[in-house]
């Protein structure tokens, strides 16, 4: 539960974030929170289905009550009067939480997961807290490349760290907010796995069962590897278009057989007249 809260939203503008998903089902119980620039999952063994939003204020009283408990039991129990709705129960040994469910629909977070990561590194969360530590003092956004090891910099050049770590895929260049960067990295804790596309696609942090996307921020690099992809696309289309153009031609050909026919008829006619 405290990995997935600090990643639920704030804003009032939109409210179904301001909630935390519990959805069992298949054998399996999904935490989910999200804000909008990051989204955090957590699955656990579960018997039982169900599927229920709780506000973020209301957990964030029980967080750390559960944290000391020895015994946590969950259930999820349908509300009488809307059986679309289910409200949350929560026992321990010494104190029972009736968390009241509200209606919404959450988005579709398995999408927002990517799919395919070509490039990871295996890193300790906590030696690399400690290096943006570091670098805090002087900006807020991180620059990270992977290249044989995790090389951190500030955006202008002012401060560099670099971390060994088990690199594969390739190189790759991602620049994060330094604050979500300390959040991924705490909620994490210890080894991790660093999942990433590319400079322009999110990030994505994973360990023991639990999965945390971080949206990038565009960099120099980024926005002219983006250009790229982005001209790289339009190439083809531009290689369709003259064929476009020279289809009517290969049309109006056979329109200008009429008009040479009625001059082969009148030469025709010219030995009848002599």
């Amino acid at each position: 539960l405290n990995r997935v809260l600090p990643f639920s939203s704030k804003d009032d503008s939109r409210p179904v974030l301001q909630n935390v998903l519990f959805r069992a089902k298949e054998g399996k119980l999904t935490l989910v929170g999200a804000d909008g620039f990051r989204l955090a999952v957590v699955s656990l063994d579960f018997d039982g289905e169900g599927d229920a939003l709780i506000p973020r204020d209301d957990l964030f009283g029980i967080a750390s009550a559960l944290r000391k408990a020895y015994r946590v039991n969950l259930s999820f129990e349908k509300r009488s009067s809307d059986l679309d709705t289910y409200d949350l129960l929560i026992d321990t040994e010494i104190a029972r939480y009736n968390l009241f469910g509200v209606e919404g629909s959450f988005p579709d977070y398995q999408k927002l997961i990517p799919a395919e990561t070509p490039i990871t590194a295996h890193l300790d969360t906590v030696e690399m807290g400690k290096a943006i530590a570091s670098l805090s003092v002087l900006a807020d956004s991180k620059d990270l490349c992977l290249n044989g090891g995790i090389v951190m910099s500030l955006p202008d050049g002012k401060g560099e760290v670099t971390l060994p770590a088990d690199i594969e895929g390739g190189e790759v260049s991602i620049r994060l907010d330094g604050s979500y960067l300390v959040q991924a990295l705490k909620a994490c804790g210890g080894m991790a796995d660093f999942k990433l596309t590319d400079g322009q696609s999110p990030a994505l942090f994973e360990v023991d069962g639990f999965q945390l996307v971080t949206m990038p921020m565009m960099s120099p690099k980024s926005e002219a590897e983006a250009e790229q992809k982005s001209e790289a696309e339009q190439e083809p289309q531009a290689e369709q278009e003259p064929q476009a153009e020279t289809e009517p031609q290969t049309e109006q050909e056979p329109q200008t057989e009429p008009e040479s026919k009625p001059k082969r008829k009148r030469k025709a006619k010219e030995p009848v007249a002599v």
